[in-house]
């Protein structure tokens, strides 16, 4: 996989995540823990785009 589809997958994977919270925030009854999860799962995906996009840049140059 090349590193701009993998880009491209790990920022489908974020704003996947993003809409999961924001549905979840939209029922009231939704567990407190399941939104911390999706809220880890979406900072670690967007950890691995910085990382990707850093290494990126660094190889570039």
């Amino acid at each position: 996989m090349s590193m701009q589809s993998h880009l491209a997958e790990l920022e489908k994977r974020h704003q996947a995540l993003e809409n999961e919270i924001s549905d979840c925030l939209a029922h009231p009854a939704t567990d407190g823990l399941r939104i911390g999860e999706l809220k880890r799962k979406k900072l670690l995906v967007k950890e691995q785009i910085e990382r990707l996009r850093h290494n990126g840049h660094a190889s570039i140059h």
